[in-house]
């Protein structure tokens, strides 16, 4: 082995291979709390449409976690354009430390027009989000549309943070948009025979009667949480929130874990883009 290969190796140990689709990282505040991420492209042949954003950031005195799973459909462009902008959006909204539910629902809304305004450059095609913000290491706020999932784990319970906003469960107020929920034989329902989710950003031949309101959730970080888990559809549809927080409760590392997850939904047969967050807080 060369020098230099010694050298990589070493960086290597310290700070993680440089993969695009895999990264860790740590609190200043809280040394005990870190984060890892994973992603898996799944067996489509169009371009990998999950993004991520996992990243702790300094504010004045505070200091945020940012975490984000964003899973495009018919898209690349969209959860790429999530991935640059919507936290920006919510962390410049003016009561964000004041009033942060109701900062992050409007940076949402915000968000989803200014990519319908783009519509031209960003092409059709939308995206889920899930977007969790740890305020100080106490405060989690976690916000949703489409069916990405955040769960988090207390004393080995597993507690699901966001909604799956299923065309099924939101037939009415589709409806009363002027849209339907087609239910074939052997499909799922779908918003207006299309969309398999009933919320979303982007979709702008859909939007009318698609809603981008996010569901807004605070848990508050105490003694017993453990860690909290975001990833796309490509891992709920094979693994229940129970059985995602038993198969990781035993591995301390954070990417380990978020990487264990992929893995294990690819043996299930999940055949989608899969892209998990872990973050553990012991």
């Amino acid at each position: 082995m060369t020098g230099r290969e010694i050298l990589n190796k070493m960086k290597e140990k310290v700070l993680g291979p440089s993969d695009p689709d895999s990264g860790k990282g740590k609190s200043k505040m809280s040394h005990h709390i870190t984060h890892g991420f994973h992603l898996v492209k799944g067996k489509s042949h169009h371009a990998m449409e999950d993004y991520v954003v996992a990243q702790f950031k300094q504010i004045d005195d505070h200091e945020l976690g940012l975490f984000a799973i964003f899973d495009g459909h018919l898209s690349h462009e969209i959860p790429e354009y999530l991935q640059s902008n919507l936290f920006n959006n919510i962390l410049t909204e003016p009561d964000f430390w004041t009033e942060t539910e109701n900062a992050v629902r409007r940076a949402y809304c915000v968000t989803d027009a200014n990519i319908l305004e783009k519509a031209v450059d960003l092409g059709k095609g939308g995206s889920t989000a899930v977007t969790a913000i740890l305020i100080d290491c106490q405060k989690l706020v976690v916000a949703n549309v489409g069916d990405s999932r955040a769960i988090i784990c207390n004393n080995g319970v597993a507690k699901q943070l966001s909604v799956d906003h299923e065309p099924s469960t939101e037939r009415e107020e589709i409806e009363n948009r002027g849209g339907f929920v087609s239910n074939f034989p052997g499909d799922v329902p779908r918003v207006d025979g299309q969309l398999a989710v009933a919320r979303a950003f982007g979709d702008k031949s859909l939007k009318k009667h698609l809603s981008s309101e996010p569901h807004v959730m605070v848990a508050l970080i105490d003694e017993k949480t453990e860690f909290i888990v975001l990833a796309s559809d490509g891992l709920w549809k094979v693994m229940s929130n129970q059985e995602v927080a038993d198969s990781i409760k035993d591995i301390k590392d954070a990417r380990a874990a978020a990487k264990h997850l992929t893995e294990e939904a690819v043996n299930r047969k999940s055949s989608d883009d899969i892209s998990c967050v872990v973050v553990r807080f012991q």
